[in-house]
């Protein structure tokens, strides 16, 4: 996992959680990147027409563009997964606790010098 740091110091796992306006949004957007990606990676790999993918895959051949060309906000998380199933990928959701972020506010050491001088 690679942190990301922006201008002011805030440090993110990923340009999703640096981009939407909540957790929730970003998690849903991880999740929906994720799916795009496989089914790029199907279409690139896929050995028929244009015609032939959309059909496989339940769509018209212009949705079928906007899926190639990564249009991300035109497809919900449903469609995304529905579309993976069809394709025979084998979409799975996997979920683990976040790690607690523990905020303690620790006054900075005095250096040995600074001690020596105070006795």
């Amino acid at each position: 996992m690679i942190a990301n740091t922006k201008a002011s110091g805030q440090t993110f796992t990923s340009v999703w959680d640096a981009i939407e306006a909540t957790p929730q949004a970003a998690a849903n957007m991880r999740a929906k990147s994720a799916l795009l990606m496989a089914l790029q990676n199907w279409l690139a790999s896929y050995s028929g027409t244009q015609k032939e993918a959309a059909k496989a895959l339940n769509m018209t051949q212009p949705r079928l563009s906007d899926l190639k060309r990564g249009h991300i906000d035109l497809f919900s998380l449903d469609m995304l997964l529905n579309l993976a199933e069809s394709a025979g990928l084998a979409p799975t959701i996997h979920v683990r606790s976040k790690p607690v972020r523990r905020l303690v506010n620790v006054p900075p050491r005095a250096s040995k010098l600074q001690e020596l001088a105070a006795v």
